[in-house]
């Protein structure tokens, strides 16, 4: 019998961390789910941690290392269930996560993705978002272009979405989740549960987002890439200002720091998105 919603945790040399994040699945109290997780090629101990389960809801697959996105995009390939859901290996989703969304999703049939609110930790201390960093539901597409408003391990999203825009892009080092959120969400509402429904942690020095410092770049590359889509030309105006703005940051600190590394490239990106202003 298919799961109702299957679970992805991509993991990479998390051995003191996936414990953790496993056990919060496996204390949801919604329990029609498969968990299946994604180990990409950890050099570590991983492995020998996540053998410590036994849950026949459990599926551990093992894939050479080539990034988060690759390793969410396996899990995909092998799920059953009609919703989707992702826990990254260093957060944890509290005992109504589940529950909470697919009690969302009943009362809104016509939502097919779901976020919720998140409670931020930071080196231990839990620490209040930013006013930029709120969050909410509805047609947000213009929300998401600033930065991601929208945490992987938050999401629960219906296959069929996945099916029309596409998984994650592989080519994305970073922004991974924010080029597919803003693939997703000038098609369809967003649905938000208000509530706490995960513990974010943050600040360790193996997260993407400190080890990449340039994260600018990797939004340009999104909005370029869904500028080339049917957006609508409200949204492509919208889209367009931004590309510029971000470009305009980047180019101005190519230029003061003396870096060459995808300037050509940022430079004609910005040129292409002036036909949308």
């Amino acid at each position: 019998m298919k799961p109702n919603v299957s679970v992805v945790i991509p993991t990479y040399n998390r051995e003191s961390l996936i414990g953790r994040a496993v056990q919060s699945v496996l204390a949801q109290s919604f329990r029609d789910f498969e968990l299946l997780i994604v180990d990409d090629g950890s050099t570590d101990n991983t492995l020998e941690k996540l053998k410590d389960f036994c849950d026949d809801r459990i599926k551990i697959i093992e894939t050479p290392h080539r990034g988060v996105s690759w390793a969410r995009n396996v899990g995909l390939s092998r799920a059953k269930g009609e919703w989707m859901a992702f826990l990254d290996s260093d957060d944890e989703w509290l005992p109504h996560k589940l529950e909470s969304q697919w009690d969302y999703m009943r009362a809104h049939p016509s939502i097919k993705i779901v976020h919720g609110e998140e409670i931020w930790i930071r080196r231990g201390v839990r620490v209040n978002p930013m006013k930029k960093h709120a969050k909410c539901g509805g047609w947000i597409f213009p929300k998401c272009l600033p930065l991601c408003p929208i945490s992987p391990s938050t999401v629960m999203i219906h296959r069929e979405v996945l099916e029309q825009v596409g998984v994650f892009d592989p080519q994305m080092i970073v922004c991974e989740d924010y080029d597919l959120w803003l693939r997703i969400t000038p098609f369809f509402e967003v649905g938000f549960v208000e509530d706490p429904i995960i513990k974010k942690y943050g600040g360790h020095p193996d997260q993407l987002s400190t080890r990449y410092k340039a994260m600018d770049y990797f939004r340009v590359k999104a909005i370029s890439k869904v500028l080339q889509l049917g957006i609508g030309r409200e949204n492509k105006r919208t889209a367009a200002k931004m590309l510029g703005f971000k470009a305009g940051i980047l180019l101005k600190g190519y230029q003061k720091y003396g870096r060459t590394a995808h300037r050509d490239e940022v430079m004609e990106m910005s040129r292409q998105s002036e036909r949308w202003l």
